[in-house]
């Protein structure tokens, strides 16, 4: 293997523990904060009519589907973050490899935490438009952007 290749692929594993990490706790932080400043269902607006934050107990997936399911969703996390570490591997080696597993992966983990812990997981940006999400979702959104960009440009 080149040292070319091995600087990629070990800046690869770099990324993913740093964007993993970094998404699971910046998650955790604000949901903290949420859940201790703020009463279920209270809202703090920050562009009027368009983006508040809010405190929502999310029991089921994105967009409201398959509510009061939390273990279910709970082991489908377990699974799906295990089939990935599994495959890593197999992934393309992409400049944004390490990026988009550690988005996907951090945001799952952060979720399922919720699930374990909490028994729902906390949802608080709140766009008018568009059903509360968290930052775990925004994880999970962008790495499987990134992770199929990755296995399309292959």
């Amino acid at each position: 293997m080149s040292k070319l290749k091995e600087q990629a692929i070990r800046s690869n594993y770099i990324n993913f523990a740093f964007f993993a990490f970094f998404v699971f706790f910046a998650d955790q932080i604000v949901k903290l904060a949420v859940r201790i400043y703020m009463q279920e269902g209270s809202s703090v607006s920050l562009i009027n009519g368009f983006l508040d934050i809010a405190f929502v107990k999310n029991y089921g997936a994105g967009f409201g589907i398959l509510q009061g399911h939390a273990q279910l969703l709970a082991w489908f996390s377990l699974i799906v973050v295990g089939l990935i570490m599994y495959f890593y591997d197999r992934i393309p080696e992409t400049k944004n490899k390490g990026l988009g597993v550690g988005l996907a992966v951090g945001g799952t983990i952060s979720n399922f935490s919720d699930r374990i812990f909490l028994g729902y997981v906390v949802d608080f940006i709140d766009f008018s438009f568009w059903p509360v999400f968290n930052i775990g979702d925004i994880g999970i959104t962008l790495g499987a952007v990134f992770l199929i960009a990755a296995f399309l440009k292959s």
